[in-house]
This record gives C-alpha cells, structure tokens and sequence, in this order.
C-alpha cells in the first residue's frame, strides 16, 4: 500500500515570527522560500503545516 504525501512550499520569511514557528518550518525541513519537501500525509505533519500556513503553500501535484 502506498502512502499518501504532501508536497508543500515555504512562501513566507520566518522573520520577526515567534521562535516555535521557526522551529516548525525547520522540522518540515524548509528554511528558505521557495523551498519544496514532500512528506507523509500524517496528523502530525498536518498540524505543523496548520501552525504555519501563513508562510507555506500546498503545491498540487
């Protein structure tokens, strides 16, 4: 069975955020924008991008 993935896109600075949001994008492995990752569609990877979706896109694929 294959698992399903997300494919998303930092499109926001971590400047002037709370440290936690930084911590977060560097925990979906993005630092840079335009940065892409593909992850597992998890609960918690959901919530992460949740605590961040003002500096990250989902990217259809």
């Amino acid at each position: 069975m294959a698992t399903k993935t997300i494919k998303i896109r930092q499109t926001g600075s971590p400047i002037r955020r709370p440290e936690d949001q930084r911590a977060t994008l560097v925990g979906l492995g993005l630092n840079k924008i335009g940065r892409e990752r593909v992850l597992e569609d998890t609960p918690a990877v959901r919530g992460m991008i949740r605590k961040v979706r003002h500096m990250v896109e989902i990217v259809e694929e």
